[in-house]
């Protein structure tokens, strides 16, 4: 149940829309609106953007809420659960691209666009769009568990019960894919909104194991495992499209 009372609440809930809200304004801002500005202008924009992102749910519990802070200690709670979803969505991933999306070249349009913007950013080569998978697929996907579990989910769980808690912070962890899904795949193809609902189906699924856990851990490993198969895929779809 909410455990805030009332004026606390109305303070929550003003952190709350702007933690909500920021990433997918941020990702419309330097993946979308910059996108035909400089290799410079894009990176500079998407590393203080995301250092505002990450660094806000620090300053608002730590600073405005005077609230002690500390990393939280490794548990094995909800990581078995947490892998074995990773590895079904993971595999799934790649089953299906593999073995039907490639062959029938369902996603050559959304590769070349791909391509075009990750040679807009700067990633011209395989170790660097290595380099980048490494990131996101093990640090990225951690902040993101830290951000959207511990920070957004977490905090709702004190104004709102656990459904709308999933609910709420599903749909807005899924706002700032759908910025990019648009931008690959158009926003009249199916695949964008399917893409996107499996989007939130995954941070809902998430924030279930973190509420049932009380660990980002399981989360995290799950969430990194579905992160290394989306850029496997996206390598392969991209070299091919290079290739032609």
């Amino acid at each position: 149940m909410p455990e805030l009372e009332k004026s606390g609440q109305r303070k929550e809930w003003a952190a709350l829309i702007f933690a909500l809200a920021y990433p997918t304004l941020l990702t419309l801002v330097y993946f979308l609106w910059l996108a035909k500005s400089t290799e410079g202008a894009q990176q500079a924009t998407y590393l203080v953007g995301k250092a505002i992102q990450f660094g806000f749910p620090l300053v608002w519990a730590g600073i405005v809420c005077s609230e002690a802070l500390r990393w939280p200690r490794f548990t094995w709670r909800g990581i078995g659960l947490g892998i074995g979803f990773g590895l079904l969505i993971a595999g799934g991933i790649c089953g299906l691209y593999f073995g039907w999306f490639k062959e029938a070249g369902t996603f050559a349009a959304a590769g070349k666009t791909m391509l075009d913007k990750l040679s807009g950013i700067g990633v011209t080569s395989a170790p660097i769009y290595a380099a980048v998978a490494i990131f996101y697929s093990l640090l990225h996907s951690l902040l993101e568990e830290y951000y959207w579990r511990w920070f957004a989910f977490g905090r709702l769980r004190q104004v709102v019960s656990l459904l709308p808690a999933i609910v709420i912070s599903s749909l807005c962890f899924m706002g700032h894919h759908i910025v990019v899904l648009v931008l690959y795949f158009g926003a009249a193809n199916p695949w964008t909104w399917l893409f996107s609902l499996a989007t939130a189906v995954g941070g809902a699924f998430w924030a279930w194991l973190y509420n049932r856990s009380g660990s980002i851990y399981g989360p995290w490993f799950s969430h990194m495992l579905i992160d290394a198969a989306i850029f496997g895929v996206g390598f392969d779809l991209v070299r091919t499209v290079a290739a032609n």
